[in-house]
This record gives C-alpha cells, sequence and structure tokens, in this order.
C-alpha cells in the first residue's frame, strides 16, 4: 500500500482537528506533522520532506502563497479555505486540488483519490532526493501573479541583472534568486549551462547548428535562440554526442 507522508498548515485548531478526523478514514496516509503559522509550517516542511501539504489560504500575518514562495520544493499542494473565491483564485496557481469548508468525507476521499492516482501515473512520492526531479515543482510569484511550475515544463533560465528570468509556456517571470542557485538544484542530465547568463533544457531544443568560432546555436521549441559559449559548445557536443 501507497503511504504519503502528510502535513498541516491551518491556523485554526477546530479545522485542524476536522482534518486528522477525515485522515482516520484513509490509512494511505500518515499525518507526520501539523503546524498553526506559516513560518512554523516552512520549518516542518524543510524538516520532514513531506509528499503532501494541506494548506489553508486565507492565514493571518501570512498566507498559503506566500508560505509556497519560501518554498525551494512544493510537495504536491491541496489548499483548504473557507471562502469560495481563494478556492477558485488557487486553480489559476495550478494547485493539485482544493477542499472547501466544511470539507465532506466523500469530498476528501476524492481528492485523495486523485493523488494515489496522480502516485501510481509515475510521480514519485516518499523517496528523498537530491536536487529537484523532473517532476517536482517549484512555486513562482511575479508582482500578483503566481503558479506552480514542474521543473519539466521549465525550458529556459536567464539572468536579468539581480533576478533570474523563467521561461515555461508562453510566461517568463522574474524570480529573486542567483542562476547559479538555481543550477546547483536542476537535474544536470536535462538542464544545460550555455553561458553565463543562461541554462537551457534540452528536451525543450528544436534546433542546433554551427556558429561562428566553433559555437553553436541553439533554437528553442518556444521561439528562443540561444548562444552557445565556445567552451560549453564542446562540452555539449560531447554529452549529446554529436
Amino acid at each position: 500500500m501507497i503511504t504519503l507522508k502528510a502535513v498541516i498548515v491551518e491556523d485554526s485548531r477546530l479545522a485542524r482537528n476536522e482534518l486528522k478526523e477525515l485522515f482516520k478514514a484513509h490509512k494511505e496516509i500518515e499525518l507526520i506533522g501539523e503546524a498553526e503559522n506559516v513560518d512554523d509550517g516552512f520549518e516542518l516542511i524543510n524538516k520532514t520532506n513531506p509528499d503532501l501539504l494541506f494548506l489553508d489560504i486565507n492565514m493571518p500575518e501570512k498566507d498559503g502563497f506566500e508560505l509556497l514562495e519560501m518554498l525551494d520544493e512544493v510537495p504536491i499542494t491541496i489548499f483548504t479555505t473557507a471562502f469560495d473565491e481563494y478556492a477558485i483564485k488557487s486553480f489559476e496557481y495550478n494547485a493539485f486540488d482544493y477542499l472547501l469548508k466544511p470539507i465532506s468525507q466523500k469530498r476528501f476521499s476524492s481528492s485523495i483519490a486523485k493523488v494515489i492516482e496522480n502516485e501510481n501515473s509515475g510521480t514519485s512520492l516518499g523517496k528523498k532526493q537530491e536536487g529537484l526531479s523532473l517532476d517536482k515543482q517549484i512555486f513562482i510569484k511575479d508582482g500578483e501573479n503566481c503558479w506552480l511550475v514542474k521543473i519539466k515544463d521549465i525550458s529556459l533560465f536567464e539572468i536579468v541583472g539581480n533576478y533570474t528570468r523563467v521561461f515555461f509556456d508562453s510566461n517568463k517571470p522574474l524570480i529573486y534568486k542567483s542562476l547559479a542557485q538555481i543550477e546547483d538544484k536542476l537535474p544536470q542530465d536535462v538542464f544545460f549551462r550555455a553561458n553565463r547568463q543562461q541554462i537551457i533544457n534540452i528536451n525543450h531544443v528544436k534546433k542546433v547548428v554551427s556558429w561562428f568560432n566553433g559555437k553553436l546555436k541553439i533554437e528553442m521549441n518556444s521561439g528562443e535562440e540561444i548562444e552557445i559559449s565556445r567552451r560549453q559548445s564542446y562540452i555539449f557536443k560531447d554529452q549529446l554526442s554529436f
């Protein structure tokens, strides 16, 4: 039987207790911790590395979205909320699911079934890995816009001053992290440092052509053109057996 490690971040003790009652019908979920605010939740998640996060959106001082922004790696997230407008908004952020309070056993069981189906489809849960696997998701916030994005869906990282621009689908938000910080956590067999400014996802490469002075030029599926430095071009050719 699949066992999912779960944590609850919820400011209401009553709501936490209600969730724990719902857990009792699901032996495949192991509750490994709970927190009543964002800062404690952040420490708990980093300490326990849960597979599943039940997250209240509307909490005092810092809300659930701010917690996701603090995390380098985001577990499968199910939002819990008493406010329907928040629930609908959470879908804009690509939440795995949301539960509208008061939560019924039927609705809770349906959400857990979706998680199990997701696991059976190939997502690895409960396996501690160094860095980020392709199916892991990160939370990105740029102004009022937020996204939960799987690593495999990101085609390009690019330095913009003190920020890094992240390319996925038609979106290009900025995050306040250096390219070096990001590179250390990426799967090295998929993401390649093209030059001092850019890291590319080789699974999103459309075309590779020879360029000047031994360099290579890359055309991404999204249309961006990337010039690989001469030194990195030799490594790129060797890595992909060009």
